[in-house]
């Protein structure tokens, strides 16, 4: 199989599907946002669903799966459409199973989720119905697993992403993933296809001001992910995700691994918050135009580029003007630091273009990772980039 990664145009928000190589064609997908509009075949929006179950497996009971679902952080637009497409709770309620293959529920066999970032977010904001069911059935995951001692099956299973606070998560060693470790296993088995290292959510602090600032600057799952391109290249690519992870935590990332800038390394990045300015400062775009500055040290985190680097802003079109986000000022920074790698930016609201938009898929080879060609995305010309390894100058 060919690994891929393909983001879907779901406007200022985030939907990415990650096929590994393998001859499962296991599946990884990172957030969703289905709109109503998506759903209405009447509406303008791209129906992502479908792009989505199309390029899904089936089960032994012709059940669209994907073998792991990763959310970021529960904000609305990283989670909607969850309870609509998505089967929450036992496989033995599976509802759908005498429907058309468009309308059934794609099964979750492994869930990704952290209890931090819920609670995090939770002090912000009301959070929506499409995140208080994926939390209630985390929660049902992880008692089950509690149960059960940890031997459960697919529809069953839940990673952990970082130790909770007072002892909570201390009971869940199998099913618990450590930030700054790395790991392989996806659905309850070891890959040799795929490792992954988790970066956030940064450990809750007692310091009052420090976790309060956690809080405000969007506290999100982020995870860089390596990717094989065949069993004789187990470093195909490398591929950063970090949901709507702001300012101050890509500051303290920088200070965390400075001594260790391989992690932060990447083939592909996916633009912090839709390309929000807010991840590379601290001042107002809006406010401050032109005299904004930037945060050295959270650019630093963000430009380990490898050679030809990509950046995907998963948004709007970015127009020249004051939004925030996909911000154009944020926009103008990644193509710098794409521009030092001689890599590329792409916008999934401009994909192939800002009126017809289709999902962007990339490829990783034994040479690299390949973006659309010039023909597919109307960008410059997009040859394969070589696996040369050597981080690049940054800022």
């Amino acid at each position: 199989m060919t690994a891929t990664i393909t983001f879907f145009p779901v406007d200022n928000g985030d939907m990415t599907l990650l096929k590994l190589a393998d001859t499962d064609a296991t599946a990884l997908l990172i957030d969703v946002n289905i709109r109503q509009d998506a759903d209405d075949p009447k509406g303008e929006a791209r129906d992502v669903a479908k792009d989505l179950r199309d390029r899904l497996k089936k089960d032994a009971n012709g059940r669209p799966y994907v073998d792991a679902f990763l959310l970021s952080h529960p904000d609305q637009d990283h989670c909607r459409g969850v309870a609509r497409h998505f089967h929450l709770g036992p496989l033995g309620d599976y509802p759908d199973d005498e429907k058309d293959y468009k309308d059934k529920k794609i099964v979750i066999r492994e869930i990704w989720s952290s209890p931090i970032v819920f609670r995090r977010a939770s002090k912000t904001h009301t959070l929506c119905d499409d995140a208080k069911a994926f939390s209630t059935e985390a929660r049902r995951r992880v008692q089950l697993n509690r149960d059960k001692n940890f031997v459960v099956g697919d529809g069953d299973r839940i990673l952990v992403m970082g130790a909770d606070i007072d002892g909570k998560t201390d009971d869940l060693g199998p099913i618990l993933r450590k930030v700054d470790e790395s790991f392989s296993t996806i659905n309850g088995k070891q890959s040799a296809f795929f490792s992954a290292h988790l970066l956030a959510p940064l450990d809750a602090n007692d310091d009052e001001e420090e976790e309060a600032s956690l809080v405000k600057n969007q506290s999100s799952v982020i995870m860089n992910v390596t990717l094989a391109a065949d069993a004789q290249t187990p470093d195909g690519a490398k591929f950063m995700t970090g949901g709507d992870a702001e300012v101050f935590i890509w500051n303290r990332q920088w200070d965390r691994h400075k001594d260790e800038p391989d992690v932060l390394e990447y083939d592909l990045l996916q633009a912090p918050h839709h390309c929000s300015w807010h991840s590379l400062s601290d001042d107002s775009w809006s406010e401050c135009g032109e005299k904004a500055k930037v945060d050295p040290d959270a650019r630093s985190a963000l430009s380990q580029t490898r050679d030809g680097a990509i950046v995907v802003a998963s948004s709007k079109p970015i127009a020249d003007d004051d939004s925030d986000p996909p911000c154009i000022r944020a926009k103008r920074e990644y193509l710098a630091i794409v521009k030092d790698a001689k890599g590329e930016f792409f916008c999934t609201g401009e994909y192939p273009n800002s009126k017809a938009v289709e999902p962007l898929v990339f490829t990783v080879t034994s040479r690299g990772i390949q973006p659309p060609s010039k023909k597919e995305s109307g960008a410059k010309a997009a040859a394969i980039v070589t696996s040369a390894r050597t981080p690049m100058p940054h800022g």
